[in-house]
């Protein structure tokens, strides 16, 4: 039986979009795979945070945000019209509202559409984009306030602060493209188009490169910060369902590939070669990747599993241990603590599945 988690008292914070709104043990310090402590599902506790303003069909999440800055959760919580953010330590959750929502026809049935993801960037900031009216703002940290905010002409998915170039970059797969925005302004500097639907984000500012797949052409991309020139197109293997979401471990140049039922490590150095898989139960989409402890955390919704794996400099994967969820927790992020905060959209919750102290 799962526990509850009970937040403590909330803060209310109303926000305006710029847009009139629509109706366990770490790897040894050489980082070895093979070399990591046991760790068992055991190793773990498994509690909820329940969010408010969820209806009978739950709370529409999609991409959440760990801020190490503030020991924060960033959850855009869609169909609410709201972001609410957890303080780790406390539990207290302060909602953000005020952003616009949008009903659609999805899949036969209606569908309200609201804030979707959350990135971090620097000097305080946290970018927030909507699918509501398509907005992407820039929001204070800590006091929660709007610094900008620029309207697309394309709905948002995923966002990447890339600190190189001081910019966010923003993925719009139903538009088949990528824009490029100005990090303090929001104003759009470039569109790059594709042949796909681009699909999850890894900037790499070590190699002036950034990452994205196309989900619908089962490749992953290389694309020059710079010149905007894809640079480099790798087949990822996934299958009909393509690839999901990305993550580097960018020192080792490994970039992390999530398939719909597992985990791949490409070498960035070498073209792209493929270094190692491990299988992770269906349903996956997101994972979070800690560069801390080497571990890659991989929610399955349908399989119901969050496994747990240890990554070696040479992009060795490696299982530590698979840890049972409810059925639909997906997209984890992972806090400096070693926590994994999961969404789970039907319930209007998040799954914390956190290591049990020692």
């Amino acid at each position: 039986m799962r526990a509850s988690h009970l937040v403590g008292s909330a803060s209310l914070f109303v926000f305006a979009c710029g847009a009139a709104p629509h109706a366990g043990a770490p790897a040894t310090a050489a980082g070895s795979a093979a070399s990591a402590a046991p760790v068992t599902a055991g190793s773990f506790a498994t509690t909820t945070v329940a969010l408010p303003g969820g209806g009978p069909d739950g709370i529409t999440m999609d991409y959440l945000l760990y801020d190490p800055r503030t020991d924060a959760v960033w959850v855009p919580a869609g169909n609410t019209g709201s972001v609410d953010v957890i303080d780790v330590a406390t539990g207290k959750l302060s909602r953000i509202v005020g952003f616009a929502t949008l009903e659609v026809e999805r899949r036969g049935g209606q569908r309200l559409l609201g804030p979707s993801a959350a990135a971090l960037g620097d000097r305080g900031t946290v970018y927030i984009g909507s699918r509501g009216d398509s907005t992407i703002c820039a929001l204070d940290e800590t006091s929660f306030a709007k610094r900008a905010c620029h309207q697309l002409d394309a709905t948002p998915d995923g966002i990447a602060y890339v600190a190189t170039t001081h910019e966010v970059w923003v993925t719009t797969p139903r538009d088949r493209s990528i824009r490029v925005l100005d990090a303090v302004t929001l104003a759009q500097k470039a569109r790059l188009a594709f042949d796909g639907a681009p699909e999850g984000f890894a900037p790499d500012d070590t190699r002036g490169r950034f990452y994205t797949n196309l989900e619908d052409k089962d490749v992953t991309l290389a694309i020059d910060l710079a010149s905007h020139e894809t640079v480099a197109t790798w087949k990822s293997g996934c299958g009909e369902d393509g690839p999901h979401g990305l993550r580097l471990a960018e020192p080792d140049g490994v970039l992390l590939v999530a398939c719909t039922n597992r985990l791949e490590s490409l070498d960035v150095a070498h073209d792209g070669a493929p270094l190692s898989t491990i299988e992770t139960g269906d349903g996956v989409d997101d994972f979070d990747y800690s560069a801390t402890d080497h571990r890659v955390y991989v929610a399955a919704a349908k399989a119901a599993t969050l496994t747990v794996v240890a990554l070696d400099p040479s992009g060795k994967l490696a299982m530590l241990a698979s840890v049972p969820t409810p059925t639909g927790a997906r997209n984890g992020v992972v806090t400096s603590g070693g926590s994994v905060y999961l969404a789970h959209s039907r319930a209007s919750e998040l799954v914390v599945v956190a290591p049990r102290a020692r």
